[in-house]
């Protein structure tokens, strides 16, 4: 089962402002678009693709365009013969990485480029602790102040949703350093069964969500300041991620994307080298197919 095909995804999808429906078992989020009559459908990573049911809901919402992101390519002539074409750029990401969580730590740790271990290592040199915190607006504020205005940061109002649909499997990981001029940094958990940290706050100079849907951990979103990629932040947080999915009872860490040569995006080319360097098996979709209806 796919992320988007969770229950706890439906849920969190409801509360950012779509409809949901299921057909045949599997979750189809339509859009309204503002004051008109019409909306637009998604149906993403489903293992069996109900076509006329589908459009019968086309009908029912007045949908002007479907997008269809199938989990496998098993029904690609189908998807064709009912009008539906490939689409220049998938919504979801068509390449991922899919990391072995059954194996022990120590083979993870071997699989791993030289430079990853390397900047684990690096890392924990830093004075590491463990703390439990609970402050989505303080997780927002500071994500907001490392990456600045240019790039996309998710609402609070968004990671509220995402907390309260997925409850503890909604997991905030944060690396804060100690002060500002010293290196001693601190690891930091937030999630929706932790208490507030008593006593001074620190800076926050790296952070990663990690949602976990069935056996599956998802490193849904991640953020660094200069401060944080200096201090080899994010490959800290990526593996006490991986380790706390393990403990968690996961068999697949999913790092939700990487550069796909069949829908190129220059800007993707930095991260996927990160999220190489952990090891893995690539895993390809087929990406996004998309029909236009006649809503009458």
């Amino acid at each position: 089962m796919d992320l988007r095909q969770s229950s706890q995804y439906a849920k969190y999808i409801k509360l950012t402002g779509w409809v949901v429906e299921k057909v045949n078992g599997y979750y189809v989020y339509i859009r309204k678009i503002p004051l008109t009559p019409f909306s637009i459908i998604k149906v993403q990573r489903p293992k069996e693709i109900p076509f006329k049911k589908i459009d019968r809901l086309a009908q029912k919402h007045r949908a002007l365009v479907v997008y269809l992101e199938p989990l496998t390519t098993s029904r690609k002539s189908q998807i064709t013969e009912f009008g539906y074409r490939l689409h220049k750029s998938p919504f979801l990401p068509a390449k991922t990485i899919h990391l072995d969580l059954t194996q022990s730590e120590e083979k993870i740790l071997a699989q791993m480029k030289k430079d990853a271990r390397y900047e684990i290592r690096k890392a924990k040199k830093e004075a590491i602790q463990l703390i439990k915190v609970q402050d989505l607006e303080r997780f927002h504020q500071a994500w907001r102040e490392s990456v600045g205005w240019r790039r996309y940061v998710p609402s609070l109002k968004n990671l509220k949703a995402l907390k309260k649909s997925f409850g503890k499997n909604a997991i905030f990981l944060t690396v804060e350093s100690q002060t500002q001029n010293t290196s001693e940094v601190k690891l930091s958990l937030t999630s929706e069964d932790t208490s507030e940290v008593k006593g001074k706050r620190q800076k926050i100079i790296a952070g990663t969500v990690i949602l976990i849907a069935g056996k599956t951990a998802y490193y849904y979103y991640a953020f660094s300041s200069k401060e944080g990629r200096r201090k080899s932040a994010q490959y800290l947080l990526v593996w006490e991620a991986i380790k706390l999915a393990k403990k968690r009872g996961c068999q697949i860490f999913d790092f939700e994307g990487i550069y796909d040569e069949r829908f190129p995006i220059k800007s993707w080319k930095g991260f996927s080298h990160f999220k190489k360097s952990f090891g893995g098996k690539e895993i390809e979709y087929p990406g996004c197919f998309v029909r236009y209806c006649l809503p009458f």
